[in-house]
């Protein structure tokens, strides 16, 4: 299937999508997002994608939102009439809509790991907030740039970036909008690890993806639960989050095959995880 933003390719079970508008630094038209929940959750589903790597074609990772989107937006143009609960409502719920863009990342059954270079700001620092590891080339920088045009980031920036970064920064970074550094960014634990250069980056990234996509993806995917629940709850509530999870999934044979391949000195041969039902 063809998409207007993204090329889409699955190898050796890691699902790539990148980025290709490079000449509009990857800006995020309309359709930028609807493609991307689309593609995130049925690579997801399919059960045959342990990991799954978004990039991005040229100089710029991704320069956030599309001007065009702002312009042809009734609900946020000055002077806009019409009844003005209805107007905020549709504000609200395409707002709600646009988080769950991002949320596809979060809820996918299988590690996002973005690889950066050159610009990510805006909405794009919303977006790789809710992946689960980034990684950038030494020329990247990001902005949480939406308060240099008036507004208050509202696609999961400032939700997800504390739970990452000491929420100091964060706000210095919301409050100015300054261009943050990646060796600022991986000081700060933001970014992974630092590549010279996007060719670099692509190559360090697929060799982590790769090392992931050969771990048990039903392992891998109740620890990113386990994770994730745990962000957001007590250590006790995670505890017993852990010991529920592992009560429920806990598989042996995959852990026969572990210690099976690791004395006799071969690659682990773990069954996909199963595909979700589209009938349900």
């Amino acid at each position: 299937m063809g998409y207007e933003c993204f090329d889409v390719t699955v190898v050796d079970k890691i699902g790539r999508i990148r980025m290709n508008r490079p000449e509009k630094a990857n800006s995020m038209i309309a359709s930028f997002w609807r493609e991307l929940p689309e593609i995130v959750d049925g690579m997801s589903a399919s059960g045959d994608v342990r990991v799954i790597v978004l990039e991005a074609e040229g100089r710029h990772y991704c320069s956030g939102m599309d001007l065009s989107v702002f312009a042809g937006n009734d609900d946020i143009r000055p002077g806009a009439s019409g009844h003005r609960s209805r107007r905020n409502e549709r504000f609200r719920s395409t707002a709600m809509k646009l988080q769950d863009t991002f949320t596809s990342l979060e809820r996918a059954r299988v590690p996002v790991l973005c690889a950066i270079q050159g610009a990510c700001v805006g909405g794009a620092i919303d977006m790789v907030s809710a992946a689960d590891m980034r990684y950038a080339t030494e020329d990247a920088y990001f902005s949480i740039a939406e308060i240099n045009i008036g507004m208050t980031a509202d696609v999961g920036t400032l939700q997800r970036m504390p739970k990452l970064v000491p929420e100091g920064v964060v706000r210095e970074l919301a409050y100015t909008g300054r261009r943050w550094s990646a060796e600022e960014a991986m000081a700060a634990g933001f970014v992974n690890k630092i590549f010279h250069d996007r060719d670099a980056l692509l190559d360090g990234v697929m060799e982590i993806a790769t090392e992931i996509a050969a771990k048990s993806p039903m392992a891998i995917w109740g620890t990113k639960q386990t994770m994730h629940y745990t962000r957001d709850h007590t250590v006790a509530d995670g505890l017993e989050f852990i010991a529920n999870w592992n009560a429920a999934h806990f598989d042996t044979d995959d852990m026969a095959e572990a210690f099976a391949s690791q004395m006799e000195k071969r690659q682990p041969d773990f069954p996909d995880l199963w595909p979700l039902s589209d009938g349900l």
